[in-house]
């Protein structure tokens, strides 16, 4: 009755329109009705220490590096230094897009503003020179969701919060299935480029190739120093959020120089509004979380999974199935918010690595910023290059799924999360 209760109130808010953060609120009001606990205080007080946590301010300095990096020049020189290594490839604008995103990722950790960066400077490239304007968007959709999966990410970050893991080992356990995750969509996007017979461009010089490099050391540069400085113990994933923003806004102005003092106010006010929502967001989630832990939500859970907690393959398989269909109807971060402390008491009951879920789960909701109907990425592609949504829908059929047999690959062989990320940390 109790999750009854709970999803039927969730839902039913989301139903009538009312935006997801308010939602969770409402239901969880409705539980404490139902708990006969009903307190605004405690409503408030929760909120309220929702959103008071060191390590979420790692989200908005990760934005505010993002937005600085698109604004700056640091995206517009990783394209083209992907550019002038794979361009000359059949199909190598794809490939440009694929290394560029993978690049990206390394630097902001926000699927949409990589997406945006990509989608604005590759696919006018690409429909110009004959792809298919629906499968060059579905594939930079699909290239944009790396980004929450390679570290710096975001939904690491907020997973990390909310269910009590080391975002340092969350971030270091993400790169080999980021990396793996864009070979899947290169790999299926040789056939798809084969297929198109395009006379791709001249290859070129070894000088530019060092040119394009030369500028672009400096956006190469970021990454380096934040994997580095965490691995080392230099600097906690929060304070690497700082440098990273202080790095970017440091080479836009004073190295590229193609920000301006006057565009600054601007990007502060855009990551300032982005963060401003997943902030809320986090703030009322944190009322369901307690009260799902109060009314013993999860209990019931395991109960209900009983039948797999002995074989921790199929256990992950259904909870992967159950993520995928939430994430159809649902974005990433309320997803990461509303299941995460439902789930991590039955992943830490089958003896489940909590580092090994975080980045399944991530990698999950990453996918499912690109499903039908919600797909955030999808929509910043349409937008962006002006396209229907059911186009960039069946443009990104054959790389989602390569994302998702990448997935199940992970679920049926640990090793491939868990080894890199031992080795990585050593």
């Amino acid at each position: 009755m109790t999750v009854f209760i709970f999803l039927g109130s969730l839902l039913g808010a989301m139903a009538l329109g009312i935006p997801i953060a308010y939602s969770l609120l409402v239901s969880g009001v409705a539980l404490m009705v139902h708990l006969d606990m009903f307190d605004a205080q405690i409503l408030a007080q929760n909120v309220i220490n929702g959103a008071d946590s060191f390590p979420l301010l790692a989200v908005p300095f990760f934005m505010l590096a993002g937005e600085i990096m698109n604004v700056g020049g640091l995206s517009a020189r990783i394209v083209k230094l992907a550019l002038t290594l794979v361009g000359h490839k059949r199909g190598g604008l794809g490939f440009v897009a694929i290394l560029a995103a993978c690049m990206l990722a390394a630097l902001s950790g926000s699927a949409v503003a990589d997406t945006a960066a990509l989608a604005a400077l590759l696919l006018p490239m690409m429909v110009k020179a004959g792809h298919d304007k629906a499968r060059s968007g579905g594939l930079i959709a699909s290239a944009g969701i790396i980004a929450p999966v390679i570290p710096p990410s975001i939904g690491f970050v907020i997973f990390g919060v909310a269910a009590n893991v080391s975002i340092s080992k969350l971030f270091l356990a993400g790169i080999v299935p980021g990396l793996l995750m864009g070979l899947s969509i290169a790999i299926a996007w040789y056939f798809v480029a084969k297929r198109e017979n395009i006379q791709p461009p001249p290859k070129a010089s070894f000088k530019e190739q060092l040119a394009a490099l030369r500028e672009s050391l400096w956006a190469l540069g970021l990454p380096v120093i934040v994997i580095v400085g965490l691995k080392m113990g230099v600097f906690t994933p929060t304070e690497a959020a700082v440098v990273a923003a202080v790095y970017a806004l440091l080479v836009s102005m004073l190295v590229y120089r193609e920000m301006r003092l006057s565009q600054l106010y601007g990007v502060f006010v855009s990551a300032a509004k982005t963060t401003a929502v997943i902030m809320f967001l986090v703030a009322a989630a944190m009322v369901s979380a307690w009260l799902i832990t109060v009314a013993d939500i999860p209990s019931q859970m395991i109960s209900l999974l009983e039948p797999f907690m002995g074989n921790q393959t199929l256990l992950l398989i259904a909870i992967m199935l159950l993520v995928i269909a939430v994430g159809t109807a649902m974005d990433m971060t309320p997803t990461i918010l509303i299941m995460t402390p439902v789930l991590m008491p039955v992943i830490k009951a089958a003896g489940i690595d909590p580092v090994y879920f975080g980045v399944l789960f991530i990698m999950n909701n990453a996918i499912g910023l690109i499903t039908p109907p919600v797909g955030t990425v999808l929509n910043v592609v349409a937008g962006v290059g002006r396209m229907k949504m059911d186009e960039v829908t069946r443009g990104v059929i054959p790389f989602m799924v390569a994302q998702f047999i990448v997935m199940f690959l992970m679920v049926f062989f640990p090793s491939l999360v868990i080894a890199p990320a031992r080795w990585l940390a050593n």
